[in-house]
């Protein structure tokens, strides 16, 4: 019996490593695709997210700090699918690719720019919560003792539905996704929604590439 509940320990710990990435970049998606702005650039700006948060830990030695850093660098590329799909009405798939194309090249040129001869090896990574509480192995270890945003990342998606459903810009957001004219006419300016659901989507995407490298 106490192994059975040491393999569901192990498993659970492993969801809760595996799922934060793609559910923090899957709730940014939402937002953009919510809008009416299709970003297809989600894993460019992980992959960038990932190397600037992972630079950032290694030179500040604060794990959120480069957390949120890998953030901001996912937004500004989401800034890049802006300016290109909502102010010049760009192919959305062709910004999305171009973003897949340019974001994981910049990284690789940055690294080897700047670490050639070294490892990018930082021990500044997220905080564990519960870390010493309970016995390395056992059921409450492989639980709770993992990374603090891991258990933030579900978090959001009680407070992504929220905004989806339950405020005002929620709404208006899935309107502009659906009916733009009728928003247009209506006074809400469509262009600022767009833009701060793009950003957010870029933003999101960058935590869950910054998560994956620390």
């Amino acid at each position: 019996m106490n192994v059975i509940i040491k393999d569901l320990g192990l498993l659970i710990n492993a969801m809760l490593i595996a799922t934060p990435p793609l559910l923090l970049a899957a709730l940014g998606s939402c937002f953009s695709e919510r809008s009416g702005v299709v970003n297809i650039g989600i894993e460019g700006m992980m992959t960038i997210g990932a190397f600037i948060g992972a630079v950032a830990a290694y030179y500040s030695g604060n794990g959120w700090l480069g957390f949120f850093c890998g953030g901001l660098a996912g937004a500004a590329f989401g800034v890049l699918h802006a300016v290109a799909c909502v102010t010049f009405g760009a192919d959305q798939t062709i910004s999305g690719t171009a973003i897949n194309f340019i974001a994981p090249g910049l990284a690789v040129f940055l690294c080897k720019a700047m670490f050639e001869n070294s490892s990018l090896d930082t021990a500044s990574k997220l905080p564990k919560m519960f870390n010493g509480v309970f016995p390395a192995g056992s059921f409450g270890y492989n639980v709770l003792s993992t990374y603090s945003a891991a258990y933030l990342s579900f978090v959001v998606v009680l407070v992504v539905w929220f905004v989806f459903y339950k405020t005002r810009f929620g709404m208006r957001l899935r309107a502009v996704g659906e009916h733009p004219q009728a928003c247009e006419t209506l006074g809400i300016n469509v262009f600022r929604i767009r833009y701060g659901a793009v950003l957010f989507s870029g933003m999101m995407a960058g935590l869950a590439g910054s998560f994956v490298s620390m």
